[in-house]
């Protein structure tokens, strides 16, 4: 584990080891990229402005400035229609890590770029003092 640097996308260490048991489960290459690029970090000591496993965001898409409340999950509970959004999906992916005022890029299956803001962090179970979720 290497100390990390303002703007660098975090991941707890116990959210890391679970989605690395689902690389058997053919993860989208997104995911893959973002679990091989984020610096690590134990689960206490994860600042409660990343977005982790279980955290419910409050995002704002770029060009249409909709605000949507979304909670990353892990496939077997997504349920886009109510916001739970799957890690396995391009926007579960480009959320996981982020901070509150950055910008999540990802591209829909048909290719169109698609960027919106994380204006806020609405629940994190790190910071609700949950380590184990």
């Amino acid at each position: 584990m290497h100390k990390n640097t303002a703007g660098e996308r975090l991941l707890t260490e116990i959210d890391h080891a679970r989605l690395n048991k689902l690389r058997g489960a053919q993860l989208p290459s997104e995911l893959i990229e973002t679990l091989d690029s984020l610096d690590l970090v134990p689960s206490r000591e994860i600042p409660p402005d990343v977005v982790t496993m279980y955290s419910q965001v409050m995002v704002e898409d770029l060009d249409s400035h909709q605000r949507q409340k979304l909670t990353l999950c892990y496939p077997e509970d997504a349920e886009p229609h109510l916001g739970f959004i799957s890690v396995f999906s391009p926007v579960g992916a480009s959320l996981l890590g982020q901070r509150v005022g950055a910008t999540a890029r990802w591209y829909t299956p048909n290719g169109d770029a698609c960027a919106a803001e994380i204006v806020a962090l609405l629940f994190q179970p790190e910071a609700s003092g949950d380590y184990t979720t």
